[in-house]
């Protein structure tokens, strides 16, 4: 078996184009360390709708140019056998280590396949990337992003000519032709051939991020922003100068793109002391807002002042910032649907009813969320807002800023804050409290016993509240394909547990409803949803064995 290690190591070394992986997996070899070979050669980086996410490094389990090669190779096959040869690929990249060379080879593989290929023309948000693909009529889009895993990961996300993410069955067949995928020496790679994009592309792109915001509106809300050491902070300030703002005040120790993140632990603006410096920032210059990236501005963080926390900042939960756009958007008169997945807060829900709009559920992603038919807006927890489906089909973390910048600066010149039209929402609707256990491992075994130990034995309550039903995702409802999740729902509470896509995560969705008779309740019913939820954690926590 050691021998068959060896081999399979020594084959893959005579393909790898590239010479850091080839120089790391030869030490590995000349070493003899058959642990860490048999951890790379254990199968292979799977492809699925997240695409491909992982470690960088040497072997078929990591993330490399030997991987990305098979998986452009792949897509191109996909592609051609739909007849869509002569086709446009857009590609897009972050300013992770490897991602420039990622693109590169994506565009050398998709034009040897006889498919023409258009890279943007630096590192740029993956929004733009999603625009860009339909602006340019493209057959697919392809970014290379890890959006906001560790500094060691990356990440290659495909979109298909509609400008969404791709979904069932498109990631299986895709997977099907990577595998299909012969000796790399086969996969023609001219040295050129393709496109690089100029500054119209993203010029489009920041014409259009304008039509988010109403005709008029108050420009006037002061911000402090960071781009943990990703690529938002040029075009988040374009974008902002554009459309009237004042300029936002940089974070400067994490406003240039730096692949190491050397400032935080996780550069996702939910880890704990990865909003720090930009608290620090924000008590020197006293905005009305802090807003954040992530590394790839997907994604858009909130925080607002608070005095009653020690750093005087309060972030908002994705929930919170979801419905105070909804209401902000409601009270412009915006027609059509809105949209969520299943783990994000139904408040949505009670928002979108009351003002006579559509509202949907969906699985987990943003490649569900914007295939929404006659969708508005849409929301996910995980801090993803969809603010233009028109323009943008996933989340955007640049047009979502502005909206709150809009709605913040609308509420500043009736001497109000987002934190009194929270306290608004949940006179109207009722205190909709919600959190999340998230159990970060190293061993995968320990999310498939959690959930096959919920699934054999499943809690009858939690925190004292009755479950009154037990679903199991896998087998698919009414309204939702199957997926590897369990919902339960209680009296006055719901929660979701479901293996995270992405990360090495199980992830368990909390919600409770307090009903609020008047305003003089709040407090009461916030430190019984806060108690609820605490409770619901614990015995969940003790029921899953984790």
């Amino acid at each position: 078996m050691q021998h068959d290690l060896i081999a399979q190591a020594r084959t893959w070394l005579a393909e790898d184009p590239d010479p850091e992986t080839r120089e790391e997996l030869g030490a590995l070899i000349e070493a003899g360390d058959t642990a860490e070979l048999a951890a790379r050669f254990a199968g292979t980086l799977q492809f699925g709708t997240a695409g491909l996410r992982g470690e960088l490094g040497a072997g078929p389990m990591r993330m490399n140019r030997s991987v990305v090669i098979r998986a452009a190779a792949g897509l191109a096959a996909y592609l051609r056998a739909r007849g869509q040869e002569g086709g446009l690929v857009v590609i897009g990249y972050d300013a992770r280590y490897k991602s420039a060379e990622f693109a590169h080879d994506t565009a050398s593989v998709m034009t040897g396949a006889g498919l023409r290929a258009a890279v943007l023309p630096r590192p740029l948000p993956t929004p733009v990337l999603a625009y860009a693909v339909r602006h340019l009529g493209a057959v697919a889009g392809v970014e290379v992003t890890a959006s906001h895993n560790p500094p060691r990961d990356n990440g290659y996300k495909v979109y298909l000519g509609d400008g969404s993410q791709i979904v069932p069955p498109a990631d299986a067949e895709i997977a099907a032709a990577i595998a299909a995928v012969g000796p790399l020496a086969d996969v023609a790679r001219p040295e050129d051939g393709w496109q690089t994009l100029g500054e119209e592309v993203l010029d489009a792109y920041l014409a259009r991020t304008d039509a988010v915001l109403a005709d008029g509106s108050p420009r006037t809300a002061r911000t402090v922003y960071t781009a943990l050491h990703g690529v938002g902070a040029p075009v988040l300030t374009a974008a902002f100068a554009r459309a009237g703002f004042p300029a936002p005040v940089l974070v400067a120790e994490q406003a240039e793109p730096d692949p190491a993140f050397p400032t935080v632990a996780f550069p996702n603006p939910e880890e704990p002391g990865a909003m720090d410096l930009a608290f620090a920032t924000a008590r020197r210059a006293a905005p009305d807002l802090v807003i954040a990236n992530d590394p790839d501005a997907d994604r858009c963080a909130v925080a607002v002042p608070d005095a009653s926390t020690e750093a005087g900042w309060r972030m908002l939960r994705g929930d919170e910032v979801g419905a105070l756009l909804a209401a902000h958007l409601v009270e412009r008169g915006v027609s059509g649907v809105f949209a969520e997945s299943i783990v994000s807060s139904s408040l949505l829900g009670r928002i979108a009813r009351k003002a006579g709009l559509g509202h949907e559920e969906t699985l987990t992603g943003f490649k569900w969320i914007a295939r929404v038919d006659g969708l508005r807006y849409g929301y996910e927890e995980a801090l993803g807002y969809c603010v233009d489906p028109e323009g943008v089909r996933d989340k955007d973390g640049i047009t979502a800023a502005l909206l709150v910048a809009e709605l913040a600066s609308v509420l500043k010149e009736r001497g109000r804050t987002l934190l009194d039209l929270l306290d608004d929402l949940a006179l109207a609707h009722g205190l909709y409290a919600t959190d999340q256990l998230s159990v970060r491992v190293e061993d995968l075994t320990v999310i498939a016993n959690a959930m096959t130990r919920l699934r054999e034995q499943p809690p009858t309550a939690l925190a004292g509240l009755a479950v009154t039903s037990a679903e199991d995702l896998s087998l698919g409802t009414d309204a939702l394909p199957p997926t590897d999740g369990l919902r339960y729902r209680l009296d006055g509470a719901r929660v979701i547990v479901r293996p995270s896509g992405t990360e090495p995560k199980l992830k368990c969705y909390l919600e409770v409803v307090v009903p609020v008779a008047d305003a003089s309740k709040l407090p009461a019913a916030r430190a019984r949803g806060a108690e609820l939820l605490a409770g619901i954690k614990r015995d969940l926590a003790a029921a899953a064995g984790i």
